[in-house]
């Protein structure tokens, strides 16, 4: 008689704390590992108060002024599609008449510029960071310029590194990073009694918020971060993770969690926080 093995995550509950349109990516791949996750947005994402400048760029973009469009975060690209739509009538139409480049920090970037039609010229393999895309970059071409619409929490690296290669980089708000409602009470809870058994930390205003809004897990909680600034942040705060995403996608970090799970599961004596 065969059995059917364990799913690796089988009854846990896993904090998923970003807002998500439609089914989350994570939603699916936890459920696949046997967990339920417990989607909760700690942060959200708004236009600026005041999208004139970003209009502006996009106006620019459509007649050819940028070589090059960069994007290091997915949340960028409603924003743009939704300015683009009332603009040019459509961001893929917008940089097929410019002739522009796109370049996405990473896979998870670039798979929401795919789902609205655009194809990045420029990936970076390794890890999904600014620093990397600087140092994936090519060399200036004309139209030496760059437009790179950004979060306004978004570090430097990116302006700082191209300008230094060569590159005209205009910066411009496309979003901005705001506190979420509180959760509710029974997330509150299941968070300090630990019956939520880990939590996916999607960018380091999402370690700040789940800090500052749930406080310390128990220490048998798995924290795992998506990349090196998450992981930073973490630690700054004086969460330890139990691991970080290979490739930085809601995938990547449920596959970190299982690969997590599975070591300290198999080794009873060993806490998330030794990893």
């Amino acid at each position: 008689m065969t059995t059917t093995p364990a799913l690796p995550l089988a009854g846990w509950r896993v904090l998923v704390p970003r807002p998500a349109a439609g089914r989350s990516p994570a939603v699916v791949a936890l459920a696949a590992a046997g967990a339920e996750a417990v989607v909760v947005p700690l942060i959200e994402t708004v236009p600026p108060e005041d999208p004139t400048e970003l209009d502006d760029a996009l106006l620019a973009l459509e007649s050819g002024w940028y070589g090059w469009l960069v994007l290091t975060s997915a949340a960028a690209v409603p924003v743009l599609v939704d300015r683009a739509q009332a603009t040019a009538g459509g961001l893929a139409q917008l940089l097929a008449d410019g002739h522009v480049r796109v370049a996405a920090v990473g896979p998870g970037t670039a798979r929401t510029l795919r789902d609205v039609g655009v194809e990045p010229a420029l990936v970076p393999r390794g890890a999904s960071t600014s620093r990397a895309l600087v140092d994936a970059w090519p060399e200036p071409t004309e139209p030496a310029r760059v437009l790179f619409p950004r979060g306004d929490l978004a570090a430097t690296t990116v302006t700082d590194g191209l300008r230094q290669r060569g590159w005209d980089v205009t910066d411009v708000v496309a979003y901005r990073t705001v506190p979420a409602a509180p959760p509710p009470a029974e997330v509150r809870e299941s968070w300090s009694d630990g019956t939520i058994r880990a939590a996916l930390l999607t960018s380091a205003s999402t370690v700040r918020e789940l800090a500052a809004r749930l406080g310390p897990p128990p220490t048998s909680t798995f924290l795992i971060g998506i990349g090196p600034s998450t992981a930073a942040e973490a630690a700054r705060l004086g969460l330890p993770l139990a691991g970080v995403a290979t490739e930085q996608t809601m995938l990547g970090m449920v596959d970190a969690l299982t690969r997590a799970a599975t070591t300290v599961l198999s080794a009873p004596a060993t806490s998330p926080e030794e990893l």
